[in-house]
């Protein structure tokens, strides 16, 4: 795929939310129809691994196969649709500054921690975990099970020839962003990876920011 960097006109100082968030931690919210979500890597290459769901139904969420066919590509950028499990548009991309987010790396866990680095690295703080974390505490009825594959942006998880993932440096940088129209109610949970194991973020989870617009 090939990347379409387009700049957003939005001014932050129009945002009825700006929300640095840090490294590491979980962050669930709601989004309506309509609002313009942007996630700010302020440091760069920071792997923001994130699940939506309609808020209607926490049954219908976000879907990597439906995701990935709607684009005929395994990576995001401008004008990409973040697809449901029931088929139907979640998201718009409508400005990205990376021009590159992974949907098929997945999210750290205790499992991969210790199956991608060592058998001391199982007890080690996971994007799962911060998932599990944040769940408990949602008013809505929600558990492990709930916890599906997810987008990572900013994330280089480049695809070989022989079909492997390789896990390489980012191609993001200070400042650079992703903004999303939502197409339907929605809750976003993010894990603000708290990786310490990976070179792809020099072995330093950093914040990141989050904005929202109102609908226009």
């Amino acid at each position: 795929m090939t990347p379409q960097l387009v700049e957003s006109r939005l001014d932050p100082a129009q945002a009825v939310m700006d929300d640095i968030h840090p490294a590491g931690e979980p962050w669930m919210k709601p989004l309506k129809r309509g609002q313009i979500l942007r996630i700010v890597d302020l440091e760069g290459n920071q792997a923001v691994d994130t699940i939506f769901y309609s808020a209607d139904s926490t049954e219908e969420r976000y879907s990597l196969t439906h995701t990935i066919q709607a684009q005929a590509s395994l990576y995001l950028s401008t004008g990409s649709r973040l697809m449901s499990s029931e088929g139907r548009s979640m998201l718009t991309i409508v400005a990205d500054t990376c021009g590159r987010h992974d949907t098929l790396g997945g999210a750290c866990a205790s499992e991969s921690n210790t199956v991608r680095y060592a058998l001391e690295k199982r007890y080690m703080h996971s994007c799962r975990d911060n998932y599990l974390i944040a769940i408990a505490h949602a008013a809505q009825v929600m558990d492990k099970r709930d916890v599906v594959s997810n987008i990572n942006f900013f994330m280089n998880v480049p695809v070989t020839s022989e079909g492997k993932l390789t896990f390489e440096d980012g191609i993001s940088a200070p400042g650079k962003y992703v903004e999303m129209r939502a197409d339907m109610d929605l809750i976003v949970l993010v894990s603000n990876c708290p990786q310490l194991n990976n070179p792809c973020n020099a072995y330093n989870p950093t914040p990141v920011r989050f904005l929202v617009w109102d609908a226009p």
